[in-house]
């Protein structure tokens, strides 16, 4: 796999030939919602199958995937259309592998209003779904936004383990630490919230839960893993996957970044899974940044890899973009989150030019707008393909377990055609009797 940056004049023709590949394959693997809407500096991922297949009079997918020894599920991934087109036709060209480096688990954040088409194209793609739609209140009660179960039904149907997620947060992002110390430091509250919990697990066909644990610190941490002790023994007890979100604090002094230093091996002895994100919701007090820094991200797993195990960690990739208007004003400046088609439209549109940072290893690009007679200038950082590569080097450097996605609401087809080219993706076995 290449990635290649567009330059001045460039085509979606004249690049294809330049690589010996269709236009319909650079299309497909980079999602191009408007191929002919290149933009300077766009990064475009250009894959090289390792195996290919020219189907043959009678031929079916599950005959396919067979004779090569691979899963319909991994030539669905490899073969994207196949899932807007399961009918193949002879003469057609099927890639069955790509030069893989290592298997990985993979998971996805969602919300249950995820719209179906989107949900059927990213499930392939992933080991766990986890989806977003619990929060704590008082006493260690649970609130729940609206029903699941549709989502829960596709994922189990496409090999995606469901997994619960809850926290003190609002859908919007709203931290609530006066609700998190009600129930760390009351062990009637825990109680009540872990057997809430295993009942919707049971209730629902969920086969594990993930914790979002925020401001996690040297002084606190030892409420944290009391409680994590507890529900790790009864989640285990009952056969539930136990999974654990770290939301790492970042402060700064003089410039620098620096993160709290936690023994993370003790967590790490009681989870199934520990990931490693960044939680941000748009909110005009955020300042314009890059959406992630790949320097800071990789310091901080060399420091949690020298005491905890790595085959348990999964870093965060996040897949919004956000539009800042500058100056930027705190609490006053206006913010948009994007998606990557969006992103693109916008810098199209407003004839702009992509730079890349090579400390955060992130893609930004400025543009004017005009609002009656005032011209407002706007900052737009996002994740490209560089960006993914970047992250999956401290997969493979570090040997994670994986990589968690935040979020999987849009279909990202750069995103999953980097991760898919560079690893094979793990299914595990569903357990289907409560669907």
């Amino acid at each position: 796999m290449e990635i290649y940056i567009v330059q001045p004049n460039d085509t979606i023709q004249s690049i294809a030939e330049k690589y010996g590949i269709t236009v319909e394959k650079l299309v497909e693997d980079n999602g191009l919602a408007q191929p002919n809407h290149l933009v300077i500096g766009q990064a475009l991922v250009i894959t090289f199958p390792k195996q290919t297949y020219i189907v043959q009079q009678g031929d079916t997918l599950k005959a396919i995937a067979d004779s090569f020894d691979i899963t319909i599920m991994q030539l669905i991934r490899n073969n994207p259309h196949l899932l807007d087109n399961e009918t193949i036709y002879p003469g057609e060209n099927l890639v069955i592998s790509y030069n893989t480096s290592k298997s990985i688990s993979t998971n996805g954040f969602s919300y249950p209003f995820m719209k179906q088409e989107t949900l059927i194209k990213t499930l392939p793609y992933l080991t766990y779904l986890t989806i977003f739609n619990y929060a704590a209140t008082k006493e260690g009660n649970i609130f729940t936004y609206q029903d699941e179960s549709n989502i829960i039904k596709t994922s189990k149907e496409y090999g995606a383990v469901p997994i619960m997620l809850v926290s003190t947060l609002t859908p919007r992002g709203e931290q609530n630490i006066e609700l998190a110390y009600n129930i760390l430091l009351n062990e009637t509250f825990q109680e009540n919230h872990i057997n809430l919990i295993i009942q919707i697990m049971k209730n629902k066909g969920y086969q594990g839960t993930n914790v979002i644990f925020y401001y996690l610190n040297e002084n606190n941490q030892g409420l944290y893993l009391n409680f994590l002790r507890r529900m790790s023994q009864r989640f285990h007890n009952e056969g539930f996957l136990l999974v654990v979100s770290i939301n790492y604090i970042i402060t700064t002094d003089n410039a620098e970044k620096y993160f709290t230093k936690i023994d993370f091996s003790k967590f790490n002895e009681l989870v199934d899974k520990l990931i490693f994100t960044r939680f941000v919701w748009t909110s005009n007090y955020i300042p314009p940044a890059p959406i992630n820094n790949i320097n800071f991200l990789r310091e901080l797993i060399k420091y949690v890899s020298l005491n905890t195990p790595s085959n348990k960690i999964m870093i965060s990739t996040p897949t919004i973009g956000y539009d800042w208007t500058l100056p930027y004003i705190p609490n006053s400046s206006n913010i948009y989150t994007l998606s990557l088609d969006a992103v693109m439209e916008i810098a199209y549109e407003t004839n702009s030019v992509i730079y890349f940072d090579e400390n955060s290893q992130t893609p930004y690009f400025y543009y004017k707008q005009q609002y009656f007679e005032n011209t407002i200038q706007h900052i737009v950082w996002f994740i490209d393909a560089r960006s993914y590569m970047a992250l999956n080097q401290i997969i493979i450097d570090f040997n994670l377990d994986g990589n968690a996605i935040w979020n999987v609401m849009s279909f990202n087809s750069q995103l999953w055609t980097v991760l898919n080219t560079q690893f094979n993706i793990i299914k595990t076995n569903i357990n289907t009797d409560d669907t």
